[in-house]
């Protein structure tokens, strides 16, 4: 089989927003696959006419079958890309080229790198070799079916605090666990157990097979699907949660059933205008945050639970 791979260059104030935007729309008009190349400075021959001095972009490209349906994709793209642009602003041009099967098999992967997410922590896909000094933790991943592959700022936000706070021994509750990144670097830092729950049910497929893939032992997690903390027993020391701060202000109401007398949550997928409204929700039901980070418009905070 043939595949298009349409490609968007775009600029925009705001890359992350930008780019997560087009790549909805891809999903949309039915992409097999969508990847980000951040930060490109030079023109690929073909795309566009280079200026002198180019600017810092973007580009998110997605493929799609040679077939009549995917020649059909093109006109759909600039009328939605037209309309992206009149409400966000963002400034896109559009190139594609026919791939043939190896082609296709290879050529997103060429995106994807090992990352320094911390200082001992690195995420790597499977394909890449990698020469991890001593005190490396290695986290192999995959971009697959499921958020969370380490790139995104509320990732490293989030495993950042996983890194500096999570006591080894302790029992950790991944909530909205995505690809199970979260899980799988609570596991590597010494959890004792990990539990990792998500609504989606190709999430939690993805996660268990991340887990497998980490060769974290079988008895050491739990990957279950559920809606926040329904389906989730016992109480846990750590508790995380990746995902949207409307989300985390409904899961603190329920928090304080899974959380341990002075245990800790750690919640990251924030926008800044949220901060307070999480901030505020947590002083409501007797958590103190204990640090918050920030990242471009994201926030992650790590908030302890005193009995009141």
């Amino acid at each position: 089989m043939k595949w298009i791979e349409i490609k968007v260059v775009f600029e925009h104030d705001d890359i992350d927003l930008a780019g997560e935007l087009i790549a909805d729309i891809f999903y949309d008009l039915g992409a097999r696959g969508v990847v980000m190349e951040d930060q490109v400075r030079e023109y690929e021959p073909g795309w566009v006419e280079a200026p002198e001095t180019p600017p810092a972009i973007t580009s998110v490209s997605a493929y799609f079958p040679d077939t009549p349906a995917g020649n059909e994709i093109a006109p759909l793209l600039s009328a939605r890309l037209d309309d992206l642009e009149k409400r966000e602003g963002i400034s896109s041009i559009v190139g594609h080229k026919r791939l043939d099967e190896d082609d296709w098999a290879e050529s997103w992967k060429a995106f994807f790198h090992p990352i320094n997410i911390t200082d001992t922590i690195v995420i790597k896909p499977t394909w890449r070799e990698y020469a991890a000094a001593p005190e490396e933790i290695i986290i192999h991943i995959d971009p697959g079916m499921a958020f969370g592959t380490g790139t995104h700022p509320t990732t490293e936000l989030c495993i950042g605090l996983i890194e500096k706070y999570l006591t080894p021994g302790q029992t950790v509750l991944d909530v909205g666990t995505g690809s199970g990144i979260l899980t799988i670097v609570a596991a590597k830092l010494g959890a004792a157990h990990t539990t990792g729950v998500d609504n989606d049910e190709t999430a939690v497929m993805v996660a268990r097979q991340n887990m497998a893939q980490n060769r974290i032992p079988a008895d050491h997690y739990d990957i279950h699907a559920g809606d926040l903390t329904a389906r989730v027993k016992g109480v846990y020391g750590l508790v995380v949660a990746n995902i949207l701060s409307e989300v985390i202000v409904t899961l603190l109401d329920s928090i304080e059933s899974v959380m341990a007398p002075r245990g800790l949550f750690i919640a990251s997928g924030i926008i800044l205008a949220n901060k307070q409204r999480v901030l505020d929700k947590m002083a409501e039901i007797g958590l103190t945050p204990r640090e918050i980070l920030e990242k471009e418009e994201w926030v992650a905070i790590a908030a302890e639970r005193i009995n009141r």
